[in-house]
C-alpha cells in the first residue's frame, strides 16, 4: 500500500506516517526508485501496535524501545494492551460517575464528601508503564527514560533559544515558521499533535501564567510570539 491508502485506512495523517519512518519507528517495508513508500502488512500490524500503546499514553520514544526489543512478541503485547485498555475502560466508568455526581452538585441535588470529588483520578503512578517495565525489562526503560527526557530537554531549550533570538520578526516569516516546525516535529517525538492540537498549545503558553512565566525566562514576550508563529504554522498547514 502507498502511503497515501495506508493513511485513508486508517485515518494517520500522511505527514505523521512520514515522520514516523524519518524517526525509526515505522519504515516501509519498500521504497520505489521514485521515491513511493510501500507498506507491506507486517507494517501495518506494526502501526495497529503503535496505535494502541499512543492510546494508552506511550510516548513515540518508548514505543520505538518497545518494539525494537529482542524479547518483544506481538500476541504477548496484544494481551497486555487489551487489559491495558480494560483497565483505562473502567477508570473512565468510574470518572464517568464522579463528573456526574459533580454536575448534581453544582445543581444542588446532593452533596459530595471531598473524597469522592476526586474518584478515578490516580496520578501517582502510570500502570501500563509499569506493565511495560515488568514485561520488557524495567532496566531497559528506566534507561531510555532518563535519556529521552535530558535529550528532549536539552533540545527543547535549544529551540526556545533560537525562537528568542528571532522573536523581533514577523511571526509567518520563513525563518520564524521553520523554526516553529522544529517545534511541531519536537512535540510529535514526545507525543501525538495534531495542528489544531498544536495552535491550541500556543493559545496556552499565553492563557496559562505558569507556561508564560517558563517560557519568557528564554526572552521577555516569546510565549505571545511562539502562540502568533504557532497559530500562522497551523493554518498554513492544514
Amino acid at each position: 500500500m502507498k502511503v497515501g491508502e495506508v493513511a485513508d485506512l486508517t485515518g494517520v495523517s500522511i505527514r505523521t506516517l512520514h515522520h514516523y519512518d524519518d524517526i525509526g519507528l515505522l519504515i516501509p517495508d519498500q521504497v520505489t526508485e521514485s521515491g513511493y513508500r510501500l507498506y507491506s502488512n507486517e507494517n501495518l500490524a506494526d502501526l495497529q501496535q503503535i496505535l494502541f500503546f499512543r492510546e494508552l499514553g506511550f510516548s513515540l520514544k518508548r514505543i520505538k524501545e518497545l518494539l525494537d526489543s529482542p524479547t518483544f512478541e506481538r500476541l504477548e503485547a496484544l494481551e497486555l494492551q487489551r487489559g491495558m485498555l480494560l483497565h483505562k475502560k473502567s477508570q473512565l466508568e468510574t470518572m464517568l460517575v464522579t463528573i456526574d455526581q459533580t454536575i448534581q452538585s453544582e445543581k444542588g441535588e446532593c452533596m459530595m464528601t471531598n473524597k469522592e470529588m476526586f474518584k478515578g483520578f490516580d496520578f501517582r503512578t502510570n500502570p501500563y508503564e509499569e506493565e511495560a517495565k515488568a514485561r520488557w525489562g524495567e532496566k531497559t526503560v528506566e534507561q531510555t527514560n532518563r535519556k529521552f527526557g535530558e535529550g528532549m530537554q536539552e533540545e527543547m531549550n535549544r529551540i526556545y533559544f533560537k525562537l528568542a533570538e528571532i522573536r523581533h520578526m514577523a511571526p509567518s516569516s520563513v525563518e520564524v515558521q521553520l523554526a516553529i516546525e522544529e517545534w511541531f516535529v519536537l512535540l510529535n517525538r514526545m507525543g501525538s499533535y495534531s495542528l489544531e492540537a498544536f495552535k491550541g498549545l500556543g493559545e496556552m503558553y499565553v492563557a496559562d501564567e505558569r507556561f508564560m512565566k517558563n517560557i519568557d525566562r528564554f526572552g521577555e514576550g516569546l510565549a505571545v510570539f511562539m502562540r502568533d508563529g504557532m497559530s500562522v504554522y497551523a493554518d498554513k498547514n492544514k
